[in-house]
């Protein structure tokens, strides 16, 4: 059967069961729907929690940013696995203990003021939104290469099945929709790892095989070093970002983790507080199999891909070749006219938007302004790599229709735990903590159902109109996340005399200053300014690191500001003092 047969069949199934599932788990009541019940096994939590983390970006995009970064790609590792450990040891079990399950609901209460609430809600908005349009972007990719279909119409066949299983479940749907996606993902991940690690190395685990031998003895990454320098690339093993960057980076992913709210509302769908610790533990494993797995498929993934594509007649170019450059994700721009494939060092086509076209014998070249500006020729989307790599090491078709099937679980279950976020943060934060306090179970219910349709049109929209590389977009989220709801957070457990007046100066500041240098320095302001070069950074500090600077004005600020006003109420001091005490946690319930 064909690819395409095989990826219809298979995703048909995997939506078949979240269907399913959701309709067996349907939401009656405001709990089942916020934080499913409270009454979800470690074990299931834990698999649901991985899902949950596993976005788009971890699937699809980070190995590919790491096949092309090499030892620079080395900040997502670090940065994502090491927050995760940071949030499940530092602050999970803190909040839920606490027994608020949204950030702003915490953040409410632990500085008694809907003026931080408010001011919670629109980092929330900010941080979902601009995390979920890597996800989507993720869903459009994965459509519109293996069901062949439009990317517009992928996007909305995405759409609508997170709308069904969210819509009608919402947390207590999405938690066991979650396992099963975790499932799809995983497998449809380590499969072809699998198949690759032994057709190139002879090792059936790809952990091993990444530092084992090819063929002709040499090391596999020694191998991926010399066919580096010989196209003029720094070395796959050598990194060119300065050690300060490094730092900044993964501590903004690191923090950035630690304030996600979609993640943290997932320690409060288990009974008690010694179960968000065992579950937190259980995710942290799950993960590591994607993670630990991730930087060998970006080495075979980048292996192949050269041997495969470079300075090789345009006329033998395999046919999965062909079959990318109709996404206009790969394409290849003949500038000497030799007919080859010229891959080196530099950037193949000029402009951001470069024009796509079809050329009789040449099919997805891209136009440049100028044809002699560099030597390189080939352009391609980074995106592609882990989606591409079974068809480029030739794996049966069966394979390469999992990884679909896995790439749109993936982005599916993240989107889904984004979009209650945005819901819960509307419906329970906004509607029902602030202007109708007296609303019923029934109405509040409502609120979220429409806000969710709301959050999934704009979702939507950020998935035809992408904003970029889907790793490179969710980064920029988790700056986010650090520079606003980190500190808020890690101070309002930690430092009793943290009031509302420093916590809500500080989290305006950090998004502020956040979404300033994310606008100037990496998207600009369409048809008004491009993004200033990378040679104006502010202390040599790119976007995606810029997090860390953000977040420690907000600390500096939010604590200046909190010793010059006067203290917390003393009972706000006590609940602060009774969250950290360990006694009888165990059998501590959510309020």
């Amino acid at each position: 059967m064909s690819v395409q047969v095989w990826t219809w069949i298979l995703v048909g199934v995997t939506f078949a069961l979240y269907f399913g599932i959701a309709i067996w788990a349907r939401a009656g009541s405001t709990k089942e729907f916020y934080v499913a019940g409270g009454g979800v096994s470690p074990l299931a939590n834990g698999m649901a929690t991985a899902a949950d983390w596993m976005s788009a970006a971890s699937f699809i995009s980070m190995a590919g940013l790491i096949s092309f970064m090499g030892y620079d790609g080395s900040v997502f590792l670090m940065g994502w696995t090491g927050g995760y450990v940071l949030l499940a040891l530092l602050l999970a079990p803190y909040l839920r203990k606490f027994g608020k399950f949204t950030v702003p609901d915490f953040i409410g209460d632990r500085y008694y003021s809907n003026t931080a609430r408010t001011v919670a809600v629109i980092c929330a908005l900010i941080v979902s939104f601009t995390y979920v349009a890597g996800q989507m972007r993720g869903v459009g990719i994965v459509f519109s290469q293996f069901l062949q279909v439009d990317i517009t119409l992928g996007v909305i066949i995405g759409m609508t099945v997170v709308l069904i299983f969210a819509f009608l479940g919402g947390m207590k749907g999405i938690t066991y929709t979650q396992v099963a996606q975790y499932c799809v993902l995983i497998f449809a991940f380590m499969v072809p790892a699998f198949f690759i690690s032994i057709q190139m190395t002879g090792n059936v685990i790809p952990q091993l095989g990444m530092g084992g031998t090819v063929e002709d003895g040499t090391f596999l990454l020694d191998k991926l070093d010399a066919l580096h320098t010989q196209l003029g690339f720094n070395e796959y093993t050598d990194g060119s970002k300065s050690t300060w960057d490094v730092f900044a980076i993964t501590l903004a992913l690191m923090v950035g983790t630690a304030g996600l709210p979609h993640v943290i509302v997932r320690f409060f769908t288990v009974p008690k507080v010694k179960d968000a610790r065992k579950s937190a533990g259980y995710a942290l494993l799950l993960i590591a199999i994607l993670y630990t797995t991730a930087p060998a498929i970006a080495v075979f993934a980048r292996t192949n891909l050269i041997e495969t594509v470079s300075n090789t007649e345009y006329k033998e170019i395999p046919e999965w070749f062909k079959n990318w450059e109709n996404t206009g994700l790969i394409a290849w721009s003949d500038k000497n006219g030799d007919g080859k494939i010229q891959y080196v060092a530099g950037s193949a086509i000029e402009g951001k938007k470069p024009v796509y076209i079809d050329v009789r014998g040449k099919y997805g070249e891209r136009t440049i302004s100028n044809p002699n500006a560099e030597a390189n020729e080939l352009y391609v989307d980074r995106d592609i790599m882990v989606l591409a790599n079974p068809e480029i090491a030739n794996l049966p078709n069966w394979v390469i229709a999992l990884v679909a099937a896995g790439g749109i679980a993936a982005a599916l279950s993240t989107a889904a735990g984004l979009l209650l976020v945005i819901s819960t943060s509307i419906s329970h934060d906004l509607i029902k903590k602030q202007l109708k306090p007296n609303i019923s179970d029934k109405g509040e219910l409502m609120w979220a159902r429409g806000a969710i349709v709301v959050a999934i049109i704009i979702a939507g929209l950020f998935g035809i109109y992408p904003p970029g590389f889907v790793a490179a977009v969710v980064a920029l989220a988790f700056g986010l996340a650090a520079a606003s709801f980190f500190p808020a957070i890690i101070l309002g457990i930690f430092d009793k005399r943290m009031n509302r007046q420093g916590a809500v100066a500080g989290m305006i500041v950090g998004i502020t200053l956040m979404l300033y240098y994310m606008i100037v320095y990496k998207t600009g302001l369409i048809g008004v300014m491009d993004p200033r070069p990378a040679s104006e950074w502010w202390f040599g500090t790119s976007p995606e690191g810029f997090g860390t600077v953000a977040m420690l004005v907000n600390v500096v600020v939010s604590v200046v500001v909190s010793r010059m006003t006067p203290p917390p109420p003393q009972h706000v001091q006590e609940i602060v003092e009774n969250i950290r005490i360990p006694s009888g946690a165990g059998e501590a319930q959510s309020h």
